[in-house]
């Protein structure tokens, strides 16, 4: 994956963080229910500690206001998302005719992956504000889905001009991959059974060659490994499991999520490095670069009944990452390994 993608997926996070927990806030803010909300046939927001449990309300009483904050929102959050991206990174880098680019086997696809989880925070985001402003749950679905797409696809295009990277086939397959899980769920459901969530831990490569080429590709900070080290990464989708089994004596936050990570990359294809001129100045090809598969338990803290206007906004933004808890590995040399906590 291109690091212009990293780049896109950290300006994702946090204009989900900024932005898509509007409804959480506000509805913290609300220490009664909003007197326009009446009993309808057609559902909308009202949020309380878990966000699927709404009050009905007829398609009639979006909030004007609402809807004109929340369109502002999309527009600035966007807009701002693209001029910001453009300025940082595209602008640093030579220009070309539009063209395609194929990294399907790159980073074990950890990166494809990785634009699947954004795209469905995107929708999900997106979404959640809508439904704040009144509209039906399945359209407003739709629309969040439409709108990541929109995103997702700009810098898509940006990448097809750039003579760096170009369109990548694979990210776009990806992306709708993350779309259609929220709008899947919604159409079968009427809410999101199954979420995608992220964890990360920066690692510490040891050898002084590994942790040179670590900085160069990753970064050195935190945040920027966050981002860019896919050997710290792992995506889930998290099951809630009395959402499937609501006759059960089940705890209502508890679920299980099955992720997917790699380890051994100090390269997109091969943990060998070449210069312009084509020397070799890193060559760890006795590494093995390998697949990891996880099992483990996750707590959904929208399911957390709570009447802390703070702890309903903290729970609604931190649920878009994995909880810390023990895991199971499988990993493609066919080991296995337990973590006692697993970030």
């Amino acid at each position: 994956m291109k690091n212009l993608s990293l780049m896109s997926k950290h300006f994702s996070i946090l204009y989900f963080l900024l932005i898509s927990f509007l409804p959480f806030y506000v509805s913290a803010q609300n220490s009664s229910i909003d007197s326009s909300i009446v009993r309808g046939e057609i559902k909308a927001p009202v949020f309380y500690a878990n966000p699927n449990v709404f009050i009905d309300t007829p398609n009639s009483n979006l909030n004007k206001k609402r809807v004109k904050l929340v369109a502002a929102g999309n527009i600035l959050g966007y807009g701002g998302t693209m001029i910001g991206l453009y300025s940082d990174w595209y602008k640093n880098y030579p220009q070309t005719n539009f063209h395609f680019f194929d990294d399907n086997n790159e980073w074990k696809q950890v990166d494809k992956v990785g634009h699947s989880y954004s795209a469905y925070i995107e929708a999900y985001g997106s979404m959640e504000m809508w439904r704040w402003a009144g509209m039906e749950r399945r359209k407003s679905a739709w629309i969040g889905g439409l709108s990541a797409l929109a995103y997702q696809s700009i810098i898509e295009t940006m990448d097809g001009f750039s003579s760096e990277w170009g369109w990548s086939w694979g990210d776009m397959g990806a992306n709708f991959f993350g779309i259609g899980l929220l709008i899947g769920q919604e159409q079968a459901w009427n809410e999101q059974r199954i979420k995608f969530k992220f964890s990360f831990h920066k690692k510490d490569y040891g050898a002084p060659d590994l942790t040179a080429r670590a900085n160069s590709l990753y970064g050195q900070s935190f945040s920027e490994r966050m981002i860019k080290d896919y050997n710290g990464q792992t995506y889930w989708l998290s099951t809630n499991l009395k959402s499937f089994m609501p006759q059960s004596s089940l705890p209502p936050w508890l679920s299980v999520a099955f992720g997917y990570g790699a380890d051994g990359m100090f390269g997109a294809l091969s943990n060998i490095a070449k210069d312009k001129a084509g020397n070799i100045t890193f060559n760890r090809s006795d590494l093995p670069r390998y697949r990891q598969y996880y099992i483990a338990p996750d707590i959904d803290l929208t399911k957390i009944k709570t009447r802390s206007k703070f702890l309903k906004l903290a729970f609604g933004a931190l649920n878009a990452f994995k909880f810390p808890l023990p895991s199971l590995e499988y990993n493609s040399k066919g080991k296995f390994a337990f973590h006692l906590i697993h970030f």
